[in-house]
């Protein structure tokens, strides 16, 4: 029954979401800025604080600014910089202003989660954003990314025997994990083949290693998270899922990366 619902709920939501992924702009742009809002109050509440807490309505607004779409206003988009800088400053003085009664610790959790949620979200709209090939870009990423998941899944069943990281995810193993990173290169290399007016064979291949490692890095990140809050999923809003950073996890890791790197044209 868990595994129909699963089942039922990843192919709708996937359906719904490469729907919208293909029509772009403000349908793709405002999903985004939707899911981050959700990843970011599941963040706020996997770390026991109220959405109404000073420290959250600061962190709320910086992951805004970081995630929504201002290319599409017609505006530059902030500094990631700037935009951390004044987050921090502000929830330092919330610090001084409550006397303490709001401790650093609490402050600085919504400064990393504003980073961590907001520019992750901000890179997968940039990405649909680029003038050149966005909508194949992103496809790209998503497709290496999922084809990790499931390579990973799949060998980890099938042949899986030595633990990847017990203390954090007992059931991923070294094989599940070498299978993922090979499907997400496989898949990487058909992309260049299908399109090779868009990306040469050899950024494909580091485009495809990086989705599946950094892609295994985020999810592993989540899984360490929850562990210390020990919680099993950090929502319920996909049922048989999880929450939006529970499907996410790797997403927001490896979109801002691959941006990072300069493999894509801007």
């Amino acid at each position: 029954m868990i595994l129909k619902q699963r089942i039922v709920t990843g192919v709708i939501a996937a359906a719904g979401f490469v729907a919208i992924a293909l029509a772009g702009g403000w349908f793709y742009a405002g999903l985004l800025v939707l899911m981050a809002i959700v990843g970011f109050y599941e963040y706020v509440r996997m770390n026991g604080m109220d959405w109404r807490h000073p420290a959250s309505i600061i962190g709320f607004a910086a992951m805004l600014m970081l995630a929504l779409p201002w290319q599409l206003i017609g505006w530059d988009q902030p500094s990631a910089l700037a935009v951390l800088w004044i987050e921090a400053l502000l929830l330092l003085s919330v610090t001084v202003i409550a006397k303490n009664k709001i401790t650093i610790d609490s402050v600085a959790l919504m400064l990393l989660g504003s980073l961590y949620v907001g520019y992750g979200f901000g890179a997968l709209n940039a990405v649909r954003q680029l003038e050149e090939n966005g909508m194949f870009w992103t496809f790209m990423l998503l497709g290496c990314i999922i084809a990790s998941d499931v390579g990973a899944y799949f060998v980890g069943r099938a042949i899986g025997r030595n633990k990847l990281w017990p203390s954090i995810s007992p059931n991923k193993t070294i094989e599940g994990a070498v299978g993922g990173i090979l499907l997400s290169l496989v898949t990487a290399i058909c992309f260049a083949i299908a399109a090779p007016d868009k990306i040469e064979i050899a950024i494909a291949l580091v485009i495809g290693l990086i989705a599946a490692v950094a892609g295994q890095m985020g999810d592993l990140i989540q899984s360490a998270y929850k562990r210390v809050r020990d919680i099993k999923d950090t929502g319920a809003i996909l049922p048989g899922h999880g929450g939006i950073l529970d499907r996410c996890d790797s997403w927001i890791i490896v979109f801002p990366l691959v941006v990072l790197s300069g493999l894509l044209p801007t």
